[in-house]
Formats: structure tokens, C-alpha cells, sequence
């Protein structure tokens, strides 16, 4: 009992190797603990090794030297709270005149070694029109001085709300615009449940990729499709999964699918041109070597040094090839091995959410799925799921079709000032949903239907969008 209370303690403890996400105020940042290594976060750099060994949650200061030191529990005395305030703001005058210090008054307070709270405490003391603004005015001017001056950082464990808010607030680009509710929904639609197996098709820096990984838990199997030379991952490695979590993890690339439906897919063709590659360098080597060691021995004597160099070049040439053999006989095995898991056609789900024009990648993946399973696609514009939901409608093998769109408002909750955020996301891209069936089935179905009378047709259309309006 103790041996489990120890191992789920240090699960929630911060550690050399692991991915942590930086947090101050609302900007995010994920990072790697490593010894020694210099962090840049907000205009600010600072040393994550006084972390090791605290809990997840933790709140630091940066110290001068870029040490961290753990921050104190805040005291009832410590509060910056006028207990003056104004009755309203309309004899305030922004002149620039109102504060008594200056800027260079500022890096003195620095350089003395003032933290951040009292130097906030000396301009709300120097400033002149403090006591003349209301009580929300001085707790606005208070949040917004804390923001500027205080070196508070929170070490945060990666999760995928986390890691999704830090892609759309610094580089919603690299993730197709792809809004965290958004992703939640997409989460939801495609049923991703412990123990499933589940394409993804993603170019969003591997956050939706992580983000399926982190709701199965480890248990099933993920078969991500890619396309170009190999997968794009750092997203999912910002998540810092065990080891037993990569291990359900799959690839295939997306140039072989068709060669995979049509069943000549050739395993041990690439594999078959990286040894004739390596076998032919091998064998120029070897001829240059000849060559080269037909002149030094006609020579009389021969530099122990530039022999060595030699050597060692050769040695190195060899290691490399080795490694190169290694590694093109270890991604055939990957290439075997997800290969297999798609022959089966019995996926529980599909999610694609790329930059990508959805349609055909849409078509060609969902041979690949069981009937009677979800399938959700993402993308930032309406057209091109407009187009996938005609086309699906027009070849049939899909059922219950949405296409929805997301939309999100921030609201600030305070005493007698609650009101929407005037800023917001302007749009979180759009979904389309369902759920395949047996095409042949379909087929057979809408072909008895439009044998059978107009009136029987039209009553059991009626009969069937009752059903659905009730459901």
C-alpha cells in the first residue's frame, strides 16, 4: 500500500526528462526539463532546476541569477487594496503626469532587489490619482501593474485543454485553427474510448494525434496516416506519454493507400533498394579503397596519423551504413505491422482534421472502417465539407450526416461587473459527422425504395423523419 502511495506521489511530482507546460496568466508555454538548460518564457529566462522533486501546480518566482524559488502562501496582510477609493473617474485626467516615478526610478527599485509586489506597492504610494478612482478602477490598475512586474510562473502537468489553449493562443496556424472546443467535440463525435482501434489523418502538429492517445489511455490502437516522408509528432510529444503509450501507436503512409486496397502492396521493395543502396556504396567504398591504397604502397613509407584517419573514416562509414540498415528494417516492421491492422477493414472510428482538402482522403479512409462506426472530419472553411456531405450522400455508406460549427464567448464573472469578454474567437472551424454503414446494404435499400409506389414512398418518408424529429 505504501510502495502505491509513493509511485502516484511521484506521478504528480516534477522530474528530470519531463514535459511540463509554463504558465503565466493566460500565455502557455511547453518545455522540457533538462539539467542546466536555459528557459525563455515571456521576455524572461530562468532555470527549471530548483522544480525538480515539486508538485505539479506549483507557483515560482524568478530570482535574480534565474533561480526559482517555490512562493510563499499568501498572507491577509500582503493584500495592495486601498481602503480610499473614489466615488467615479470623471475628474481624472490622463496627462502622464500622475506617477511620480519614472523609468529609470523603476530599475533602481530592480537593481536594489525590490520583488514585485512592493514595487507595485511604491506606484500605487506615488501615483496621484490612485485614491481618486473608484474600487474596480484600482483593481483593474493593481492586476494590470502585478502582470507587469511580478515573475510568477506556474509549472502546470500537459494535458490536452493545456496544450490545446497554447496552440491557438501562439500559433493557431500550425494547428489549422483548431479551437479547443472544437477539438472536444471532435473528441466526442468520434467515440475515442479505451481499447478501440482509430485512424487519424492530422496535419496539426500532432496535438490531435496526442489528444486521442491521452482519452484511450494506452489500451487499443492508433493508426496514424501521414503524408510526405514520415508523421509530424511534436505536438504529441509535448504530452509526455509512457513508454506503453507509444506502443499502440501506429503509422502508415498515406501514398500506399491505394496500393493497400488494391492489395499489391510490396513490403520489401524499399527495403529491397535501401540494401541495394548500401550494398552498392559498400562496394564503391570498397573500390576506392583499392584505389587509394594502391598509391601508398608504392610509396616508401606511410603517415601513422592520416592511416589512423583513415581507419576511423572507414570505421565511421560502416557504423553509419549499419544504423541506416537498422532503421530501414525497423520501419518496415512499423510499415508491416500497421499494414495488417488495416487489412482487417474493422477500425472503430476515423478522425481527420488537416490542411488538406478532406474529400478524397475521406473517401479513401473509410473503406478502412467497420460498419456501424463514427467518423468525424475537421477542417476551417465550410466548402470543402459541403462537398465530402455531397458526395457521401450521393454514394451512400453513411448515415445521421451533421455538418455543425462551433462557437465560443468568454464571460468575466466578478461582483456587480459579470459581462462577455469584448474580444473572442471569431470562428472554430466547422465538423462533419456520421456514422458509415454496409454500402451494399444501402445500395439494396434505395433501390427497393424507389421500386415501391409514390404514396408508400412518401408515407415511409414521413414515418422516418418523425422518428427523427422524436429522437
Amino acid at each position: 500500500m505504501a510502495e502505491c502511495v509513493k509511485d502516484s506521489d511521484a506521478e504528480d511530482r516534477i522530474s528530470y526528462g519531463d514535459y511540463v507546460v509554463l504558465k503565466r496568466g493566460d500565455i502557455f508555454k511547453s518545455v522540457q526539463i533538462e539539467n542546466k538548460k536555459k528557459v525563455i518564457f515571456e521576455k524572461q529566462w530562468f532555470f527549471l532546476d530548483n522544480a525538480v522533486g515539486q508538485l505539479y501546480g506549483a507557483v515560482f518566482e524568478i530570482e535574480a541569477g534565474g533561480s526559482l524559488k517555490i512562493k510563499a502562501a499568501k498572507h491577509s496582510g500582503d493584500s495592495l487594496d486601498s481602503k480610499e477609493a473614489g466615488q467615479d473617474n470623471r475628474h481624472i485626467v490622463d496627462d502622464g503626469r500622475s506617477q511620480k516615478l519614472s523609468r529609470d526610478d523603476i530599475e533602481t527599485l530592480k537593481e536594489q532587489g525590490l520583488k514585485g509586489q512592493e514595487i507595485v506597492q511604491q506606484l500605487i504610494d506615488n501615483s496621484t490619482t490612485f485614491k481618486d478612482k473608484t474600487e474596480f478602477a484600482q483593481e483593474k490598475y493593481i492586476k494590470k501593474k502585478k502582470k507587469k512586474y511580478e515573475s510568477n510562473i506556474t509549472i502546470l502537468k500537459p494535458s490536452t485543454r493545456l496544450l490545446a489553449m497554447m496552440y491557438h493562443g501562439r500559433e493557431p496556424g500550425k494547428i489549422c485553427h483548431l479551437r479547443y472546443d472544437t477539438l472536444a467535440q471532435i473528441l466526442t463525435l468520434g467515440n475515442i474510448h479505451a481499447g478501440s482501434k482509430i485512424l487519424v489523418f492530422e496535419t496539426c502538429a500532432g496535438l490531435v494525434l496526442g489528444s486521442v492517445m491521452e482519452r484511450m489511455g494506452g489500451y487499443g490502437s492508433v493508426i496514424q496516416m501521414y503524408p510526405g516522408g514520415g508523421p509530424t509528432r511534436a505536438g504529441m510529444e509535448s504530452f509526455g506519454f509512457p513508454s506503453h503509450f507509444h506502443e499502440t501507436l501506429h503509422e502508415f503512409p498515406l501514398c500506399k493507400v491505394n496500393a493497400l486496397l488494391a492489395g499489391t502492396l510490396d513490403l520489401s521493395e524499399k527495403d529491397a533498394d535501401g540494401n541495394g543502396r548500401s550494398e552498392s556504396s559498400q562496394e564503391t567504398s570498397g573500390v576506392s579503397e583499392e584505389k587509394s591504397s594502391e598509391p601508398q604502397s608504392m610509396e616508401v613509407s606511410v603517415d601513422p596519423q592520416e592511416e589512423m584517419r583513415r581507419v576511423e573514416r572507414e570505421r565511421l562509414r560502416e557504423q553509419r551504413a549499419q544504423e541506416k540498415k537498422l532503421k530501414m528494417e525497423e520501419k518496415r516492421k512499423k510499415l508491416s505491422s500497421a499494414a495488417a491492422l488495416l487489412e482487417g477493414r474493422n477500425a472503430d472510428g476515423l478522425v481527420i482534421a488537416s490542411r488538406f482538402h478532406p474529400c478524397p482522403v475521406l473517401m479513401g479512409l473509410l473503406k478502412f472502417v467497420a460498419p456501424s462506426r463514427p467518423f468525424v472530419v475537421y477542417c476551417q472553411y465550410r466548402e470543402p465539407l459541403i462537398e465530402c456531405y455531397t458526395k457521401l450522400r450521393e454514394q451512400g455508406g453513411a448515415i445521421s450526416l451533421r455538418l455543425t460549427d462551433s462557437w465560443l464567448r468568454h464571460y468575466q464573472v466578478l461582483p456587480n461587473r459579470t459581462h462577455p469578454v469584448l474580444l473572442m474567437s471569431g470562428g472554430g472551424g466547422y465538423l462533419l459527422s456520421g456514422t458509415t454503414v454496409a454500402a451494399d446494404a444501402a445500395k439494396a435499400r434505395n433501390q427497393h425504395k424507389a421500386e415501391e409506389p409514390v404514396a408508400k414512398r412518401l408515407k415511409l418518408d414521413k414515418i422516418s423523419s418523425s422518428c427523427d424529429s422524436s429522437a
